[in-house]
């Protein structure tokens, strides 16, 4: 039966938790529609626009590696987040047109606790595409003060310098005293990737860690964070809420308790 629906593309995407997330609040809703993973290599991404644009039932799409900034050349619109973080994660049809959003951000600010990072000492670890949505969290949030930390400290720079934020920057193995909020927005921890494991004696005692990983959602940071007695935010958290912004704008339906236990059970089994 044809149905309105959505999809992931990137490339690989057989790993994506995103069609577990949005098939499950359309069961829930009751809505008619579906939602599908499907591989788009770099030479595709065109042709795949183009065809997607001809069919009345496809509502969108979100996006992954390696497509967030190649996107942005081929749908109609742009929202003024977009512009400003450099990479869009996700498509929607608007009145026939193609607009490009990122609600990674969105999920970001709805999975951090309120206030986390205003007026606050910050760290954010990363300089790629999941740290500039952080960054544009942190830029409407307004921190006291801010250190990124990576590999290629030109990198982190320059992503300060985008986003007109004063920052310390610093290598790895550095971690500022004091610090209110940790984000890790690398792939450091993920499966594959060597973990990320930090001092975090320097802390403070009320602070929040926040690791964007979620394959393993338990990191070894986040254990190291717990073991602290400190607040931590893992990377379910962030990919559900931003799931749930997309949902709306694909659906036109809100989620009223989006991170649920039962979703979390089917994530992580």
């Amino acid at each position: 039966m044809d149905v309105p629906y959505a999809e992931v593309i990137g490339d690989p995407i057989a790993h994506s938790k995103s069609p577990l997330i949005h098939k499950f609040w359309l069961e829930k809703l009751g809505i008619e529609g579906d939602y599908r993973a499907v591989r788009v290599k770099r030479d595709e991404l065109g042709p795949y626009f183009a065809q997607r644009r001809r069919d009345p039932l496809w509502r969108g799409c979100n996006i992954t590696m390696p497509h967030k900034v190649a996107a942005m050349a081929l749908v109609d619109d742009l929202a003024p987040a977009v512009r400003r973080i450099g990479a869009l994660n996700t498509v929607a049809v608007y009145y026939d047109a193609l607009r490009g959003l990122n609600t990674d951000w969105y999920g970001i600010n709805l999975a951090l606790p309120l206030d986390a990072a205003k007026d606050r000492d910050v760290v954010l670890i990363g300089a790629g595409g999941a740290a500039r949505a952080a960054m544009e969290e942190l830029r409407q949030a307004g921190p006291r003060s801010l250190a990124i930390l990576n590999r290629d400290r030109d990198k982190a720079a320059r992503l300060a310098a985008d986003f007109r934020m004063t920052a310390v920057v610093d290598d790895l193995n550095a971690l500022p005293p004091a610090a209110d909020l940790l984000i890790n927005a690398s792939a450091l921890g993920m499966c594959g990737f060597p973990s990320l494991r930090l001092d975090l004696n320097r802390m403070r005692a009320d602070a929040v860690v926040m690791d964007m990983v979620y394959d393993p959602v338990e990191t070894p940071l986040l254990e190291a964070a717990r073991a602290r007695g400190l607040t931590t935010v893992d990377g379910l958290s962030m990919l559900i809420w931003q799931a749930a912004m997309a949902f709306r704008f694909f659906f036109k339906a809100g989620v009223e308790e989006p991170d649920s236990p039962e979703l979390r059970a089917l994530l992580t089994r």
